[in-house]
Parts: structure tokens; C-alpha cells; sequence
């Protein structure tokens, strides 16, 4: 500017700017009417479709929309993010991702016997184990000397008893699915196959507890007091081939409400990026539903507090005026941004965009489409309200917090010119 302003000017000022702007949001910000669920979901969807136009997924954005509703539709009212699930499998189209209401995990490492187990159970009853069902674990964890055969046969026998015993507990609880977060070996495979039972062993820990939270009971380390009431219950339990895997479904779940997203796609790369993109919009959804007020995006928001700014800075005198005006001005790097980012004349299409807002027309915004302007309130391109209020404070806070800073001391060590030898960080000896 050319002027010498003291830091704590600036910082009055950009708290100042940071107050109208949220009274403006405030003021502009269209609220959301729940009472109407076709009204309210459909709102969701065009929030969700928002976060992912600029997505390497926008041209299926309508697809996954409405895929990310449901999932967060499906949740409690807390909307627990570690309640949605997300697997990857590759293969197929986009397309053919699937929502599932309830658990999915991918079918673990199995021994044989496996094939001749159910793979379909109605109104299943579900062991949680976090206990290594293999003969190997009483061996391992003991040193035994013995001088004949006899002695050696009964360790052996012994061993067996031990797991026979485990077994049949599990068995006797009236469990049908058995998941452990340890290995479950050939014998006991074999065992629950011959009992007509489900098992699954090396269940990651993330996939047991989700399948705990929605089927409830409790993850046991022990097999004593296995009854009814530590078992997890869902309505049906099955096994089904998605592209190249297998995966067990767990529906129907009582506790907690819980969903998993399994994608469809090419490369690993382009999956993990379709992941990013759904968080992304999962997140702008839970916003929306706990704040309910939107805005228009695209720049829109960002044109109509830089033109609140810039009127506001007309009524004051002295230096404040011109740091507001900066302020403002700063304002206009989103839609330029935008601007080119597509490809566009920034300056011709936010001259266009000053106008618009001088005359009044509070949501206009970048059209990325056509290379113009638009109203993009009636284009449904919407961001929750507390978001650009979020964004705002915190880019205040960041602005105050460095401006705040008086001085800073450099480290003689880290600087090729440092003080000559006998002289300490910015005090003489």
C-alpha cells in the first residue's frame, strides 16, 4: 500500500470484515425446509451433486448423488462418519457400485472345509471373537518335556480336548455366524461345517467393531458364559460374489444404523480417488442436514461479501478503508480461481459479475458450462452456509495469529551469513 499500518489495525479491521460477512451469510442464507422429505432430499442431492462437479467422478455425479443421500439418510441422528463403510472392488463399471444397508467386508482367508458351509442365513445369531481357534495356540505358549510316548499322546490329546471343548461352547451358545479377529484353523473350520455353521477368522479389527456397533453383543476373549445374550442378531446373513470376490453381508442389523458403500471401478488409483470424492460429499451432506441453510456456490457468496464490503468501506474514513477494500478485493480470488481453472477470461467474466451484484442479483455466480454467469441458487449449485463460515473464520484467525507475530529470531545456525563467531541469536556478548 505504501503506507506503514500497525498490526493491530489490520487485525481490527479483518475481524471487522469477518463479522459482516457472517451477518451477511446470515442474512442471505436460504433455510431448509425438513417437513417436506421429497422437498429435503432432493435439496441433499443437489448439495452432494455440487461437491462432486469438479470431481474426476462429475459425469456420474447424479449416480453417486443420490448413493451418498442414502447412505447418510441411513444413519442415526448423530451421523457417525466410522458408520459408513467403504470398499473397494476392481472390475466393472462406476455404475455397478452398490449400496448395502448394513455390514459388507470382504470374505477373509479360509481353510478347507469352508465350501460346505451355509453362505445364507435368516435371522442369524453372530459370535464376535477375538480368540485364536487353532491348535498351534496351546502349543506355542508352553514348553513341555517328557520322557515317552505315552506322556507325548496324552499332550496331544490334551490339546484337542482343549480346542474340542472351545468349539463346542460356541457351538452350544446357538451361534450360526462366528467372526474372529484372530485365525480360525482347518479343524475348527471343518467342525462348524459338519454343525452346518458360518466362520470367518483374521476379521480386521475396523469391519468387527462396525458389525458389533450394528449387530450388537460384545467381542468375547473367552468361550465360558457364551450365551444368547453376548450374541450379535441381523435379519439375514449372506455370502455373494462381487466382481472378482467374495463378501459377506450382514442386513438387517438392530443396534445401530450402518451402510457400506462397495465401489466399482478401473485402476486402483482412479477407485481411491472415487473414495476422496464421496467423503468429500458425504461430509457437505452431514453439514447440510445439521445446518440447515445453504447458499450458492460457484463464486456467488464470495461476489456478494466482496460488494458488501466494498459499500461498507465508502461509509468509513482512515486506513480501515482501505484494508476492508483489500479484504474485498481477496474475496474475488475464488471466482477467478474458478475462472481459471476452466479456461475462461477472468476479468471479463468478473466485470460481468460486479455488475450483476451491483444491481442486486445476490447469486450470481461462474457458469462453468456455457463460459458466462448464472444464477446459481437456480442452477442448484448450493454449499451449506456454515462451511463459507468456517472457511471465513478460520482464514481470519490464520491472518490475526501471523499478523500478531512482532518478531521473529532467526537461528544463526540455519542462516549461511550468520553473526560472526562470539555472538549469540540477536544479542551481543
Amino acid at each position: 500500500m505504501g503506507i506503514e499500518v500497525h498490526p493491530r489495525i489490520i487485525i481490527k479491521a479483518v475481524r471487522k470484515s469477518l463479522q459482516i460477512c457472517i451477518d451477511k451469510i446470515s442474512e442471505l442464507s436460504v433455510k431448509i425446509n425438513k417437513a417436506n422429505a421429497g422437498e429435503f432430499r432432493s435439496l441433499l442431492e443437489k448439495c452432494a451433486a455440487t461437491a462432486l462437479s469438479s470431481k474426476l467422478i462429475n459425469q456420474q455425479r447424479a449416480f453417486f448423488s443420490k448413493m451418498v443421500v442414502d447412505a447418510v439418510l441411513l444413519l442415526d441422528e448423530l451421523l457417525p462418519l466410522n458408520m459408513i463403510g467403504i470398499k473397494k472392488v476392481q472390475g466393472g463399471a462406476l455404475e455397478e457400485s452398490i449400496l448395502v444397508a448394513g455390514v459388507a467386508f470382504k470374505k477373509t482367508f479360509s481353510y478347507a472345509g469352508f465350501e460346505m458351509q451355509p453362505k445364507v442365513y435368516k435371522n442369524a445369531k453372530i459370535a464376535l471373537l477375538n480368540i485364536e481357534l487353532e491348535l498351534k495356540a496351546e502349543r506355542d505358549n508352553a514348553e513341555v518335556r517328557v520322557d515317552n510316548v505315552k506322556e507325548y499322546q496324552k499332550i496331544v490329546d490334551a490339546e484337542w480336548n482343549i480346542l474340542y471343548n472351545k468349539l463346542q461352547k460356541i457351538h452350544e451358545s446357538g451361534a450360526n455366524v462366528v467372526l474372529s479377529k484372530l485365525p480360525i484353523g482347518d479343524v475348527a473350520t471343518q467342525y462348524f461345517a459338519d454343525r452346518d455353521m458360518f466362520c470367518a477368522g483374521r476379521v480386521t479389527d475396523e469391519d468387527l467393531k462396525r458389525t458389533l456397533k450394528a449387530c450388537g453383543g460384545a467381542i468375547l476373549t473367552t468361550v465360558h458364559e457364551i450365551n444368547d445374550s453376548v450374541l450379535g442378531k441381523c435379519e439375514l446373513f449372506e455370502e455373494k460374489q462381487i466382481g472378482g470376490e467374495r463378501y459377506n453381508f450382514f442386513k438387517g442389523c438392530p443396534n445401530a444404523k450402518t451402510c457400506t458403500m462397495i465401489l466399482r471401478g478401473g485402476a486402483e488409483q482412479f477407485l481411491e480417488e472415487t473414495e476422496r470424492s464421496l467423503h468429500d460429499a458425504i461430509m457437505i451432506v452431514r453439514r447440510t442436514i445439521k445446518n440447515d441453510a445453504v447458499v450458492a456456490g460457484g463464486g456467488a457468496i464470495e461476489m456478494e461479501l466482496s460488494k458488501t464490503l466494498r459499500d461498507h468501506a465508502r461509509t468509513i474514513a482512515g486506513k480501515e478503508q482501505l484494508l476492508i477494500v483489500a479484504i474485498a478485493k481477496a474475496l474475488e480470488i475464488i471466482p477467478r480461481q474458478l475462472c481459471d481453472n476452466a479456461g475462461f477470461d477472468a476479468t471479463n467474466i468478473l466485470n460481468k459479475l460486479r455488475q450483476r451484484h451491483a444491481k442486486g442479483s445476490v447469486w450470481y455466480g461462474v457458469d462453468i458450462n456455457n463460459e458466462d454467469i448464472a444464477d446459481n441458487f437456480d442452477a442448484c449449485v448450493w454449499e451449506p452456509a456454515v462451511v463459507k463460515v468456517n472457511a471465513l473464520s478460520a482464514a481470519t484467525e490464520a491472518t490475526c495469529l501471523i499478523l500478531s507475530v512482532d518478531e521473529t529470531i532467526k537461528n544463526q545456525k540455519s542462516s549461511q551469513e550468520g553473526p560472526p563467531a562470539g555472538r549469540g541469536m540477536g544479542r551481543p556478548m
